[in-house]
């Protein structure tokens, strides 16, 4: 059942071509995207709320805050929307840059309608399950807080896959007390079974340090 209340996801463009903004709002709404268009970063980052799904369609070289300096600021204040990048002739080096500092993609000008149809659904796509699997990160982060310190400790220990006798001699417990804690910690991440325990573990970051 779909969820009412979940925005609407937006397409945002920033380019400083006006032709441009209005040509990709045409395109991207007569196949039903939400869009809205910006002439500048700053515009942009004056009225971005990252609540908001979407992603962001981003020309390389715009005036003032270039495109990098946008994905730049966007990482540093944890804005994580999908980017696809615009490159004009010339820009493929700025465009493999924007890859490494984590872009989801790029198009040359001028670009094939379709192509960009399928990219921006793809980062839609993306950035849905990101969200998604911030939510349930955050669900099973709050599951891990009921557990009490010694519980933490005997899940991280199971986690790492050593056995309940293991378990007591590493924490000086008996292995009655290590079924215990296991149990409760089981109950409490609601896991069905260990391979799921492990699952949630890898999920919210405990198998490789704190959370």
């Amino acid at each position: 059942m779909s969820d009412d209340t979940t925005p609407k996801p937006t397409v945002f463009v920033v380019d400083d071509d006006q032709a441009v903004r209005d040509s990709l709002r045409w395109l991207l709404e007569s196949v039903g995207h939400g869009v809205e268009t910006f002439e500048s970063a700053h515009e942009f980052l004056d009225s971005y709320d990252p609540n908001r799904p979407g992603c962001l369609v981003l020309d390389v070289r715009i005036p003032g805050m270039s495109g990098l300096e946008l994905q730049e600021t966007l990482a540093a204040r944890a804005m994580a929307i999908p980017i696809i990048m615009i490159t004009g002739h010339g820009d493929i080096s700025m465009a493999v840059q924007a890859m490494k500092d984590g872009a989801l993609d790029f198009i040359e000008k001028p670009f094939n309608d379709q192509l960009l149809l399928d990219r921006v659904q793809y980062a839609l796509n993306e950035d849905a399950r990101r969200r998604r699997d911030r939510a349930e990160k955050e669900v099973l982060l709050e599951r891990v807080a009921q557990l009490t310190p010694r519980e933490l400790e005997v899940m991280r220990e199971v986690v790492a896959g050593h056995p309940n006798k293991v378990v007591a001699h590493t924490l000086g417990i008996s292995v009655k007390t290590v079924e215990i804690h296991r149990a409760r910690a089981m109950e409490k991440m609601q896991a069905g079974s260990l391979p799921e325990l492990v699952a949630m573990c890898i999920a919210c970051g405990l198998h490789q340090g704190k959370p």
